[in-house]
């Protein structure tokens, strides 16, 4: 079975609601054999990382950049996974107050080290989400399952 590894901070109602519909996505009953792990940033390991066939990223974007939870999970995995993990597919998503795009920078420079590829570009949402941002939320995880479904 294959392995979605969603990785997200979470500290807002607003950045729940997106990992919520990313995650129903990524279990959508019209995607069969993926097996979907949702881990917070701090505690996500580096053998989840190394297990996993794709990953969804979730971050707020604090003062310009990603969350410090989101930067210590790609700090702990980087090396162990650098040659492992190459070409697997990512997605992201991104809220912030007033502007999201100083916090995508700094994911797409460490997957871009990594060799990951994006699936599509990133969710970025200001302000409190939409039903439209949920849906795409909710395409996202659902694209990534579909992409690592066997």
């Amino acid at each position: 079975m294959a392995r979605l590894l969603i990785v997200h901070h979470t500290p807002s109602p607003a950045v729940q609601e997106m990992l919520e519909a990313v995650a129903g996505g990524a279990r959508t009953d019209e995607v069969e054999g993926v097996d979907v792990v949702i881990r917070p940033a701090l505690t996500a390991s580096v053998t989840e990382a190394l297990e996993a066939d794709g990953f969804l990223l979730g971050t707020p974007a604090n003062i310009g950049y990603m969350s410090g939870a989101l930067k210590h999970f790609f700090d702990g995995i980087y090396y162990p996974c650098l040659e492992a993990t190459r070409r697997r597919p990512y997605g992201l998503y991104v809220h912030g107050g007033s502007d999201t795009a100083g916090a995508v920078r700094a994911v797409e420079q460490v997957t871009t080290g990594l060799g990951w590829r994006a699936v599509r570009p990133p969710v970025c949402v200001t302000g409190a989400p939409s039903r439209q941002d949920l849906e795409d939320c909710w395409e996202l995880g659902a694209l990534l399952a579909a992409e690592i479904a066997p």
